[in-house]
């Protein structure tokens, strides 16, 4: 998947990860009933946050890690009709390891 946008410093981009339609029991959850998943996918990072030094120390994440970020992280914005987040790399919580 290209994306035409390049978040700038310590901003990422991500995609949500879609969450399950039912229940472990199998119980149906409507889409009135739904969260937002608060995973997704990173696609694209920034160069990195530049120091009072001026040096710029690069991000912890990469495209293609799984991440975890808090319910009203980021700002959600349309791309070539695709939903996403770009957040700074503080409102990640974690990387999911596979």
């Amino acid at each position: 998947m290209t994306i035409k946008f390049k978040p700038l410093h310590d901003r990422v981009l991500v995609k949500r990860i879609d969450s399950e339609e039912k229940t472990k029991s199998g119980i149906i959850i409507p889409d009135t009933a739904k969260e937002k998943p608060q995973e997704g996918e990173i696609l694209a990072v920034g160069t990195g946050i530049r120091a009072d030094n001026g040096t710029i120390h690069a991000l912890d994440v990469k495209p293609g890690d799984r991440v975890l970020f808090g319910k009203w992280s980021g700002t959600e914005i349309k791309i070539d009709g695709g939903d996403f987040i770009v957040m700074k790399e503080s409102d990640i919580m974690g990387v999911l390891v596979q």
